[in-house]
């Protein structure tokens, strides 16, 4: 028996102890409440993340399987030396998954969404480019410009690639390992950034000293008087 409780009357006892029973109900409740939400939070960012991860991987296997950088290679020859050959361009269709949940897509952690957006705006680009390229007509624009746009195409390709990679290593590292494993990713890439920078540090240096030292040319000394 707490002591000052003797000095109050049976019903305010009652009620008093009744209240914290309440309280402690309230605080229960709502604890049990945000765990569940916790839960579900967590369950709906692996569900969007697996999603998103196996568009991407079946885009990026697709890639790889048509060997893009030799096959690219050999019809943009094929543009150059064939008298009006442009190959037919499909329509694509990589990111249905993403325009179906991109209303949740900040439901996903810094880390993830960045590279994700990243690839899926690479995307959009190969599309409007995919749209230029279907009108092409090689007799208009001459052959060395039309190779030159396809091999363009090709680039956009092979930079949805390196992002592509990028999306997928991100969002593994966080579907294994959480927030810790994405964080010592992050700090292993900045670090690896800036030993590459350190050892470009010196040739930059060079370079710049090179330029430097170069004698600046007179436009008006270079004139013979008249």
């Amino acid at each position: 028996m707490i002591p000052w409780l003797a000095t109050l009357n049976p019903a305010t006892e009652a009620a008093l102890i009744g209240g914290i029973f309440v309280s402690l109900g309230w605080i229960v409740n709502g604890w049990q409440n945000r765990k569940r939400d916790a839960a579900v939070r967590a369950e709906r960012v692996r569900d969007v993340q697996r999603a998103l991860y196996a568009e991407i991987r079946a885009y990026l296997a697709a890639l790889r399987r048509d060997d893009i950088a030799a096959y690219g290679a050999r019809i943009a020859q094929r543009i150059e030396q064939e008298p009006g050959y442009f190959p037919v361009i499909p329509t694509e269709h990589n990111d249905m998954v993403f325009r179906a949940i991109v209303a949740d897509i900040h439901v996903l952690p810094r880390a993830t969404v960045d590279p994700v957006v990243l690839y899926y705006s690479q995307l959009t680009v190969i599309s409007a480019m995919i749209g230029d390229l279907r009108s092409v007509r090689v007799q208009r624009i001459g052959a060395d410009r039309a190779a030159e746009m396809y091999r363009d195409y090709l680039s956009m390709k092979l930079e949805a690639l390196v992002l592509g990679e990028d999306a997928l290593t991100m969002m593994q590292a966080h579907l294994s390992g959480g927030a810790n494993a994405t964080a010592r990713l992050g700090m292993l890439r900045r670090a690896e950034e800036e030993r590459r920078l350190a050892a470009l540090k010196p040739e930059l240096l060079a370079y710049v000293e090179a330029e430097s030292a170069r004698p600046v040319s007179n436009p008006a000394s270079a004139r013979s008087d008249p």
